[in-house]
């Protein structure tokens, strides 16, 4: 498939970066948009970066800073011994401080809408809203738990020899058909580094042991909070009925038609806009 217009526009929009100091851990962000218009703070998922932003951030930014983080352990951010959500959380706050941000959107992937929900438990009264993204909040398995307790250091990432080895091991989880090509190739470009021997992953592996939320987690927060899913995506119906009642109710659910887990990399343009539509509404109250 040919890059459309809007992609090429996107990535012409060349971002700030910079790097704000987070309990001792370099925090590395992006930015768009004009100096001191409303900030909105944009969480990847995990395993992933603040790239995966790169094609929604500049259709984001005609009347809002955007701000694009890499999470510790993630990116070009530094690395920490353990990570929790309330440590990401805290990130994310100190990201829209930093450039001055009394009342911050947080918009959250996967994950990164495990991060937002968390920031909206723990500092939801200094937040103009917050938006998760086909975040699959659910109760884990007594296995899956047993399995995390008894696996406290995951294997080191292996290194490949070139670069386009490391590339084509670039995978989604889950793997989706629908993900366009042009976007997935630019995601996996910046998920990779040189290293000694070869060439190899970004993230640290030990942010698979802090990467899920459960329902129990939840609370309803002191602001605007809705929610996103992907037609074909982890959060089903059932479980963003769950997570929608566990908020306190009355939370909007928009379901992306034609839509997987990584609704950026298959629909992005219909995401750009549900996304454009609640900052929009927020803004204005």
């Amino acid at each position: 498939m040919e890059r459309p217009a809007w992609f090429d526009a996107a990535l012409a929009e060349e971002p700030e970066h910079r790097t704000v100091d987070v309990g001792g851990a370099a925090i590395a962000y992006r930015s768009w948009g004009p100096v001191g218009a409303p900030v909105t703070v944009l969480v990847h998922g995990g395993a992933a970066h603040a790239g995966w932003w790169d094609h929604v951030g500049p259709h984001l930014a005609d009347q809002h800073r955007v701000l694009a983080l890499d999470l510790s352990g993630h990116g070009r951010s530094g690395h920490r011994e353990t990570y929790t959500l309330e440590q990401w959380a805290g990130e994310v706050l100190a990201v829209a401080r930093s450039e001055d941000s009394d009342a911050p959107v947080v918009v959250g992937h996967s994950m990164g809408g495990f991060v937002a929900l968390t920031a909206a438990r723990e500092h939801g009264a200094s937040l103009a809203g917050v938006v998760a993204i086909d975040s699959p909040v659910r109760q884990m398995s007594p296995e899956a738990r047993a399995w995390l307790d008894s696996h406290p250091d995951p294997p080191p990432h292996k290194v490949h020899p070139t670069r386009e080895a490391v590339l084509a091991r670039f995978r989604t989880l889950p793997e989706d058909d629908a993900t366009l090509e042009f976007v997935r190739r630019h995601i996996a470009e910046e998920s990779i580094a040189a290293v000694e021997g070869g060439w190899s992953w970004r993230f640290d592996p030990r942010i698979f042991l802090s990467t899920r939320m459960e329902p129990s987690a939840l609370a309803a927060a002191q602001c605007p909070v809705a929610l996103l899913r992907g037609e074909r995506g982890m959060a089903t119906r059932d479980i963003t009925a769950t997570v929608a009642r566990e908020l306190g109710g009355g939370v909007p659910v928009t379901t992306v038609p034609d839509a997987g887990h990584h609704v950026m990399l298959d629909q992005p343009v219909a995401l750009i806009a549900a996304i454009n539509v609640l900052l929009g509404q927020w803004r204005r109250t």
